[in-house]
C-alpha cells in the first residue's frame, strides 16, 4: 500500500457540486451586487479560503449579505447532489483495501452534513475537517495537518485528492502527495500545476494510492 491515508476534498472531487455552487454564486452576485459576471469571476476562489473570502472578490463591503444570500439559495440545492462518477464505489473499494480516508473541505461542517444526508458516504471517512474548524484555510496546510493529527498519521503516509489549485498547494505545503482530478467542473485541470499526478477517472485512484 503506497499511501495508507488518503484525504479528499469534497466539492468537485467526491460530490458533483460545481453546478450548484456556480448557480448560487451567480444568484448572490446578481442579487446583491448587480451586473453581469463571468463563470471565471464567480468560481476562481472556490475551494480555497472559504466562502467569506470568496465573497470579498465580489464586493468587500457586502460580504455578510452575499454569504447569507448564497447560503439561502445553495443549501436546498444539496437535495439534487450526486457523486462524481463512480467515486462512491472507489471510496468503498479503498476502505475495503484498508486505506484510512478523510475529508478536508472549505465547506462548513453543517453544509457537509447536508451533502451526506443526500449521499450516504459519511461512514467511509474516519475524519472530516470543515472550513469552520481551522483558523487558516487552503492553500494553507493547516486543515490537512489537522486531519492527519486526528488520525495519528504521518504526512509521508498520506495523499490528498482535490480538484483545485488551492488543494494542490495545500497538499504540497503539508508534505502530502498531491493528486489532482480533472472531473470537478470547478477548476480546469491545467490550473493544477502543483499536482504530483492528475487522474481523469475515479478508478485511476485505485492504482495510484
Amino acid at each position: 500500500m503506497r499511501f495508507p491515508v488518503v484525504l479528499f476534498d469534497l466539492d468537485g472531487t467526491v460530490i458533483d457540486s460545481g453546478a450548484i455552487i456556480l448557480a448560487s454564486m451567480r444568484h448572490a452576485a446578481e442579487s446583491v451586487v448587480g451586473g453581469e459576471w463571468s463563470d471565471d469571476e464567480l468560481m476562481k476562489a472556490v475551494g480555497g479560503p472559504g466562502l467569506e473570502a470568496q465573497m470579498v472578490a465580489l464586493d468587500p463591503t457586502r460580504v455578510d449579505e452575499l454569504v447569507r444570500v448564497y447560503r439561502v439559495h445553495n443549501e436546498p440545492l444539496h437535495d439534487t447532489l450526486e457523486c462524481c462518477g463512480n467515486m462512491d464505489v472507489v471510496l468503498a473499494d479503498l476502505k475495503e483495501r484498508g486505506h484510512r480516508l478523510g475529508i478536508v473541505t472549505a465547506k462548513r461542517r453543517a453544509t457537509v452534513e447536508l451533502a451526506f444526508a443526500r449521499l450516504p458516504l459519511a461512514h467511509l471517512f474516519e475524519t472530516v475537517v470543515g472550513g469552520d474548524e481551522t483558523a487558516r484555510h487552503k492553500p494553507d496546510p493547516e486543515p490537512l495537518l489537522l486531519a492527519l493529527d486526528r488520525l495519528g498519521a504521518s504526512t509521508l503516509d498520506a495523499a490528498y485528492v482535490g480538484d483545485s489549485p488551492f488543494d494542490m498547494s495545500a497538499a504540497k505545503a503539508a508534505g502530502l502527495y498531491a493528486i489532482g482530478v480533472s472531473w470537478g467542473r470547478i477548476h480546469a485541470a491545467n490550473k493544477l500545476t502543483d499536482a504530483d499526478a492528475i487522474v481523469d477517472r475515479p478508478e485511476e485512484l485505485l492504482d495510484l494510492v
